[in-house]
């Protein structure tokens, strides 16, 4: 008999529930740093730009690392490179909580990122395959709020542990990694990561060049350029200098990044069965407009209330646009094949736009203000909406 969750839908596999906690416990970890790592980098006596660069070289180096770590998956499988990816990071970061100095610590970080790009590719991989077509919407939105959930928990965590040093944040995120990679390694050792009704030989893995024939592969990279930059970037690292700039309290701008997190994660547990009853494209296509409609203004808002209004609905344009996306990658992909050539690619369009998007749009802030600096973001979301309109759904038909 197939199991149902409370509200009566098919509930999710055991993998993916596996998943999700693990998603729960990186995040978390991750989450205890960030408020951290700002203040240690300038212990060693450097300048806000050299601390600032510390917190880009974990992105960086995921950016980089990301195409070597999808022709791992495809070589390995999912499931070691994952796990590898969790004690790289793992690893990473309790060297980090000894670094003796700043060249140390900014070298760390950095490979953490490699790390990252493993068990991220590797983990999407995993959905990919653990899905079923049916829910592959709510697998993605169920994935999506477990790391919210996690970053949102983690950074309130890592202000109380940097009451015993500003390196114990690092130790527990080893510690947090480490208990994940044990989850994951015990309860999916013998997962099986081909569909059941697979027979013969496993499929080769799809490579790039056949992805990007896919027309609907091609918006998700143009919408996950679009997300990153808007939402990963612009809104995290923008928005609280307007916020500041506007009404000259730091409180500000911790409101409107939290609304902005609540907006996302109430609108991930509706948008996720959305995508599987509605189809990927709608959602996504709702998605990028009320990205730009509610960051388009944002630069404008002399009013707090507004401000915080417009944070809100940013959140649930992003909220929109990711199960969608997601989904449709998978889609592509289809659960009897490796593709994480394809997978890493998708997260190298997102990683792209969260590092160019806050440098372009800071430029832009310095010479013409912050009108026109969030004008420049709505429109970035806004040019993404033509390849999803000119994509075909790929919902699989009988799956609502």
């Amino acid at each position: 008999m197939r199991r149902t969750d409370t509200a009566g839908r098919p509930a999710l596999p055991a993998e993916i529930r596996v998943l999700l906690v693990a998603a729960f416990l990186i995040a978390v970890g991750y989450g205890l740093v960030s408020p951290v790592l700002p203040a240690y980098a300038r212990s060693f006596d450097v300048g806000v730009a050299a601390a600032s660069v510390v917190v880009s070289a974990f992105a960086f180096f995921r950016l980089v690392f990301a195409p070597a770590g999808g022709a791992l998956v495809q070589r390995l499988g999912e499931r070691p490179v994952y796990l590898a990816g969790l004690l790289v990071v793992a690893a990473s970061s309790l060297a980090t909580a000894f670094a003796q100095s700043y060249v140390q610590l900014l070298v760390l970080r950095g490979l953490g990122g490699i790390g990252s790009t493993m068990f991220t590719v590797s983990a999407m991989a995993l959905l990919v395959r653990l899905a079923p077509p049916a829910m592959r919407g709510r697998v993605s939105s169920g994935y999506a709020s477990a790391f919210l959930v996690g970053g949102m928990i983690g950074p309130v965590l890592g202000g109380a542990l940097a009451g015993f040093g500003l390196r114990a944040p690092f130790i527990v995120y080893a510690v947090a990694l480490v208990a994940a990679a044990g989850i994951v390694g015990v309860r999916l050792s013998g997962a099986r990561l081909r569909p059941a009704e697979a027979a013969g030989p496993p499929a080769p893995p799809m490579r790039l060049r056949e992805a990007l024939g896919h027309r609907t592969y091609v918006a998700a990279l143009g919408s996950g350029f679009a997300n990153g930059w808007c939402n990963f970037g612009v809104r995290v690292a923008v928005l609280p200098q307007l916020a500041v700039a506007i009404h000259d309290d730091t409180w500000v701008a911790g409101v409107a990044l939290a609304l902005a997190a609540a907006g996302t994660a109430a609108t991930l547990q509706v948008s996720g069965r959305l995508a599987d009853s509605l189809g990927r494209r709608p959602l996504v296509v709702v998605g990028l407009v009320v990205t730009a409609l509610s960051l388009g203004p944002l630069g404008l808002s002399s009013s707090l209330v507004v401000l915080l209004v417009l944070s809100v609905l940013s959140g649930i344009g992003a909220g929109l646009v990711n199960p969608g996306q997601q989904a449709s990658v998978a889609d592509v992909v289809g659960s009897g094949r490796s593709g994480g050539t394809v997978l890493s690619t998708f997260q190298m369009s997102q990683d792209a736009g969260a590092i160019l998007g806050p440098v372009l749009v800071g430029l832009v802030a310095d010479q013409a203000g912050f009108g026109w600096a969030f004008a420049t973001t709505a429109l970035v979301s806004l040019l993404a909406i033509p390849l999803w309109l000119a994509a075909p759904e790929t919902r699989p038909v009988g799956t609502a």
